[in-house]
Parts: structure tokens; C-alpha cells; sequence
């Protein structure tokens, strides 16, 4: 059995191409000359994961969910002062490492919504590459320095309940 000529079909796909072409032509670039040019990512963009320490409670929940096992917690725990005058002390972890290696990360966000005590929330930063891929292994501090620029959350809407 012949095979059908693809002749109008490949006609009319240059068609289409030659009037992309033009069009962009006449209203401008529709790329962006990155690096010589950077566009402002969105408001709730996801770049990279921050961590806010303060909040991490070492409950190692995120790590347990991760499917890429890319996120690294070391905690030790130490007695803290009673809740209450006349208590106990009580012991709570005390958080001595917590990494996440962007060369294993998928970006799933899995981590940030698990985490009960926000202390993971996505940055628009992405602008982090590494000339070494040892060098995605990114510790504590550097992404606490990524919570600066963490859009603040918007406003519940009207009637919404507080978690």
C-alpha cells in the first residue's frame, strides 16, 4: 500500500513557522538574553528551599518524606527550662545539621508542605549554580540566608480560618 505524499502537510507547517518568525520579528524578542538580562520571577516562584532554624524542631518529618533522601538532619537534645513555673525541664532537639543537596533535589516540594512548624518555605532565588557539583550540598546557613528573600504570605481571604 502507498504511502500518502505529506507534501500540504509539510507546506502548511512551514506556513505556520515562517508566520511565527515574522510576527516575532516585527514584536520583538521573545527570549530573554539571560544572563545580560533577567526577568523578575513571579511573586510565589519556586527557586530554592529556606529554612527558618528557629522554627525546626528536628522532627526529621521532611527528610522522611523526601523521595530523593536529599535532605540531611543532625539534632541532639538538651534540657530546656519548664513551660511552667515549679516544672520539670524538658528536653527538646537542638538542630546541629540540616542540609539539602540541590544535585539530588527534584524540586517536588514535598519538604515545605510536610514541615507542621514552617521552617521550610520556597524562595524565588534562582541564581545558585556551582562550578562543582559537590558544591549543591547547601548548609543551614546558607539557606537561612535565603529566607530574606521569602515573599511574606499573603492575606487570608475574607471568613478563612487561621491554621
Amino acid at each position: 500500500m502507498p504511502s500518502k505524499p505529506k507534501v500540504p502537510g509539510l507546506i502548511k507547517g512551514l506556513g505556520i513557522t515562517m508566520g511565527t518568525m515574522f510576527r516575532t520579528a516585527k514584536d520583538g524578542a521573545a527570549t530573554v538574553q539571560y544572563p545580560h538580562a533577567k526577568e523578575t520571577p513571579p511573586v510565589r516562584a519556586r527557586g530554592v528551599i529556606a529554612l527558618r532554624e528557629d522554627n525546626c524542631t528536628a522532627c526529621m518529618l521532611c527528610a522522611r518524606s523526601c523521595p530523593d533522601w536529599c535532605i540531611y538532619i543532625e539534632a541532639h537534645k538538651q534540657l530546656a527550662p519548664p513551660r511552667r513555673a515549679g516544672g520539670k525541664p524538658r528536653q527538646v532537639n537542638h538542630l546541629d545539621r540540616f542540609d539539602i543537596d540541590y544535585a539530588l533535589c527534584m524540586y517536588c516540594g514535598i519538604c515545605v508542605e510536610v514541615c507542621p512548624f514552617d521552617a521550610l518555605f520556597w524562595s524565588p532565588e534562582y541564581e545558585y549554580s556551582e562550578p562543582r557539583i559537590a558544591d549543591l550540598l547547601h548548609d543551614k546557613e546558607k539557606l537561612g540566608e535565603w529566607m530574606e528573600t521569602v515573599p511574606e504570605a499573603p492575606e487570608l481571604e475574607a471568613g478563612a480560618a487561621k491554621k
